[in-house]
């Protein structure tokens, strides 16, 4: 059986993956400059950017989909909401880092590098933690 930890990082993977899809379709020419850059000729470039576009957006609502049904598995399958938001934001926030670079170049100052290195060791405290029962729940276990 598969945890809620592993829904938990897919679904914060399939974020980031929407919002590369939604600044593709929406963004400024990026898809066209790609074709360009690929194909080297900028004739065949001029009509091909708007389907790849549009496939993009198709992409955009796909993955929402997708990563909201996996959110919610996270969080039947976690011992708690908490654990399942905060595994799904760190996993959105590194996605969106790897990919922003991998795919535009982007950089991100050391200030942010603090705060998603904040965010990982909030992580480990939550995931190392037992969750507690309370003290009626056990007194009505006995009985």
């Amino acid at each position: 059986m598969i945890s809620g930890s592993f829904y938990a990082l897919l679904a914060g993977f399939l974020g980031a993956a929407a919002s590369l899809s939604a600044k593709l379709s929406l963004g400024a020419d990026y898809l066209k400059d790609m074709c360009e850059a690929g194909l080297k000729e900028t004739t065949t470039c001029d009509w091909l950017h708007i389907p790849l576009r549009l496939l993009c957006g198709g992409l955009l609502f796909t993955c929402n989909a997708v990563m909201w049904t996996f959110f919610s598995k996270a969080l039947r399958h976690c011992s708690s909401s908490a654990r399942a938001t905060v595994t799904t934001t760190a996993s959105n926030f590194i996605s969106s880092a790897v990919l922003g670079r991998m795919i535009f170049g982007e950089t991100h100052a050391a200030l942010w590098w603090v705060g998603i290195s904040l965010t990982l060791c909030g992580l480990l405290v939550l995931h190392g933690s037992t969750p507690q029962t309370l003290p009626q729940e056990e007194g009505r276990k006995d009985k």
